[in-house]
């Protein structure tokens, strides 16, 4: 007999109704607002760069919105993210998953062997530096999938024959060695302290910020920073991660990481509770990110991918709902980009593509449910976050640690809640 869909299940599931998801996005982030039409057609005219129609005509494009009957002109799209305070992009995403290792072959004419074996005896060609381009490209494309061990093998093993080679480099082509040893180290790092392992990331994303001085790579300092401010922003080290954001953004303004970082300052902010601190790092992030041309590659871990931008909103929102009225426009939109965040982090089919960001939005409309009093929604989210195999320890226990909160405050003596604590508690412990 098939399973019937509990409730929760159901709020998780995205209801199909025929609308294009950008119609739906449109009218979730309105009415999370609060805003009817009119005040949305204000809202946009506060935010336009130009003059736009007449009210009438204004309150019939967003009804055709709305509705999907017809999709915004071009112009039209970054003026309806930008008075959303998102990105174009993240509500009309593009698509395309590379494969890595077909491109090895067809870029270089060697599988994965081969290029192993020019890398211990070869010369240091073009073909062998374009091999290890789409290589290093690949294992930073693994990083949301992989099992975060298996990843450490591979990441350790090509950094050791990326940093050998430096003694076989060639000048001209020393300084593109280095950068790629960067990359591998930083991405090596992050999954280190994914794992847990807080002393050997320290050390490697220091020595992913050496290979980047030494290389003249900013946007791989950028990003050695960026993950010095993802630490301190787990162990609750609230001015270090501001100390770190401006940093790494003083090395690499108008770089990839600064967006990252502008977010990591957003998130920081909006622990020490300063709203306006919060919207001003969320304006620079966003502002930079929507100049920037679209990845070439969503799933490289350093891409920063635009959809992104709602996944960082969420935790902003989540923070900054604490403590208000349940209904509040913090925590319906923190609701709204979560669920956003589950649709694009999920294949059709039904498999995980974004399974860490995936974890924080059941987190966080675990946190929302529990807001509003509806403890099995609460604690269904909960547990789902905790089941994934792929994890980001240090970030999975941070934000559980605020659904935990809320649990044990509002719902301690229930046992489904106190059966979840306890979930909690095995976790923290068996991190250390």
């Amino acid at each position: 007999m098939r399973r019937l869909e509990t409730a929760p299940e159901r709020e998780e599931r995205l209801v199909t109704d025929g609308r294009p998801e950008w119609a739906k996005r449109i009218a979730a982030e309105r009415e999370a607002r609060g805003w009817d039409a009119s005040r949305f057609v204000e809202a946009l005219r506060a935010h336009a760069d130009r003059r736009l129609p007449g009210e009438a005509s204004m309150l019939r494009r967003v009804r055709e919105w709305e509705s999907g009957e017809t999709t915004p002109e071009e112009d039209d799209r970054p003026l309806i993210a930008r008075t959303f305070g998102t990105v174009a992009a993240a509500i009309w995403p593009e698509a395309g998953r590379r494969d890595g290792h077909a491109e090895l072959v067809t870029g270089t004419g060697m599988n994965t062997a081969e290029l192993i074996a020019c890398l211990r005896t070869g010369p240091v060609g073009s073909d062998v530096l374009e091999g290890l381009r789409i290589t290093v490209d690949r294992l930073c494309s693994e990083y949301a999938h992989l099992p975060a061990e298996q990843l450490l093998v591979e990441g350790r093993a090509w950094l050791g024959r990326v940093t050998a080679l430096l003694d076989r480099a060639p000048p001209a082509h020393r300084r593109e060695v280095l950068s790629l040893a960067g990359w591998l180290a930083a991405l090596v790092g992050c999954v280190e302290y994914d794992t847990a392992d807080q002393a050997a990331a320290e050390a490697t994303r220091r020595a992913a910020l050496s290979l980047g001085q030494e290389a003249g790579d900013t946007e791989v300092m950028a990003w050695a920073y960026e993950m010095r401010a993802w630490f301190a922003l787990t162990r609750g080290d609230f001015r270090g991660v501001i100390a770190a954001a401006d940093a790494g953004c003083a090395v690499a303004p108008q770089s990839r990481a600064a967006v990252q970082l502008h977010a990591q300052k957003a998130k920081a902010w909006a622990r020490m509770g300063d709203r306006q601190q919060v919207q001003l790092a969320l304006d620079r992030g966003r502002m930079l990110l929507e100049r920037m041309p679209y990845p070439d590659n969503l799933d490289n871990h350093f891409a920063v991918d635009p959809s992104k931008w709602d996944f960082y909103s969420m935790d902003c929102y989540r923070w900054l709902g604490d403590g208000r009225p349940s209904n509040a426009p913090e925590n319906k939109l923190a609701a709204t980009y979560a669920r956003d965040v589950l649709r694009l982090g999920t294949e059709a089919s039904g498999v995980e593509r974004s399974p860490m960001r995936n974890a924080e939005a059941r987190l966080t409309l675990g946190l929302v449910a529990a807001r509003v009093g509806d403890l099995d929604r609460a604690v269904h989210f909960g547990e789902r976050a905790l089941q994934g195999e792929r994890r980001s320890l240090p970030s999975l226990l941070m934000v559980s640690r605020e659904l935990g909160a809320a649990l044990k405050e509002q719902y301690g003596t229930e046992p489904s809640a106190a059966e979840y604590l306890d979930h909690l508690r095995q976790l923290r412990e068996a991190v250390g």
